[in-house]
């Protein structure tokens, strides 16, 4: 197991503690008791994986500051009105989606050839899937055994495709995700494979700025369906791109974060970091 992973479950454990006890608003030495660091170690290492103190941290945990986000969201419908629901930045990236044609969503990915790998990452194990025409697949999950269930689901996401585990194809594209490594300018694609409707609420969410969070509620709005708000949820937990789609930046209208295909905790950690990044990069 990697330094980067057992560094990412310490962090996924500090998370659950302040997220279970922010009303407390727990000491760094009662956090670093309950993962089993020193107070000097786990500030250390949270400040840089996370870019910021677990003291700042609660900061972004609270409702306050999730209805703070809420309330400036507007920003989303004028995105979407400008067309940003095909691209957006994200992680120095430029995102282009492109959707199965109705033929290819009914062929089941007939004559397909999917290369995947994983890696670790900031998040845990991931694993990452393409297509010549580009991701088709994001997955995080938490312990080495876990990845014969995540090919097995990717398997029945496109039955029949068939998968060639090929790290070395794949790894570009860790790199270029995780760390901004690239020898290319052009967008990195996604291959999004849905509903018509489902389809539109995934290019949507690439609309929402990073380190900027919003509610269904103003995702359908924005989108021109305020009374759809559950269907757009249901789209939304549907999503198989986790990170790059980000799905992440939805959460409750009251400011709690909801639960994530992924982790619950594991959202909580990409918002923080992406909202820290986001106002490093601000300042």
């Amino acid at each position: 197991m990697s330094e980067q992973h057992i560094n990412y479950q310490r962090v996924a454990k500090a998370i659950r503690y302040l997220a279970e006890r922010q009303v407390a608003q727990p000491s760094l030495q009662e956090l670093a008791n309950y993962v089993g660091l020193s107070e000097c170690h786990l500030q250390r290492m949270f400040s840089e994986w996370a870019g910021i103190s677990p003291k700042q941290f609660l900061l972004f945990l609270t409702k306050e500051r999730a209805k703070q986000q809420l309330r400036s969201s507007s920003v989303l419908g004028a995105a979407l009105d400008c067309g940003l629901s095909g691209s957006s930045r994200l992680h120095d990236l430029m995102i282009k989606s492109e959707c199965m044609t109705p033929g290819e969503y009914r062929n089941l990915g007939a004559g397909l050839n999917i290369r995947y790998g994983v890696n670790p990452s900031l998040f845990g194990y991931c694993l990452i899937a393409q297509t010549p025409r580009g991701v088709c697949k994001m997955a995080f999950f938490d312990q080495p055994s876990d990845e014969s269930a995540v090919v097995q689901e990717l398997q029945k996401e496109w039955p029949a495709a068939e998968l060639l585990h090929d790290q070395e194809a794949v790894g570009p594209v860790f790199a270029r995700i995780f760390s901004g490594v690239t020898a290319s300018t052009e967008p990195l694609r996604v291959l999004l494979k849905g509903s018509e409707f489902q389809l539109k609420v995934w290019e949507a969410l690439l609309a929402i700025p990073e380190g900027e969070v919003c509610s269904y509620q103003q995702l359908a709005g924005a989108m021109g369906i305020a009374s759809s708000v559950r269907s757009v949820a249901s789209a939304i937990a549907c999503n198989h791109i986790a990170y790059l789609i980000p799905c992440h930046r939805v959460i409750r209208s009251t400011g709690e974060f909801s639960q994530y295909r992924w982790g619950a905790e594991r959202k909580q950690a990409i918002l923080v970091h992406e909202a820290a990044r986001a106002n490093e990069i601000a300042g």
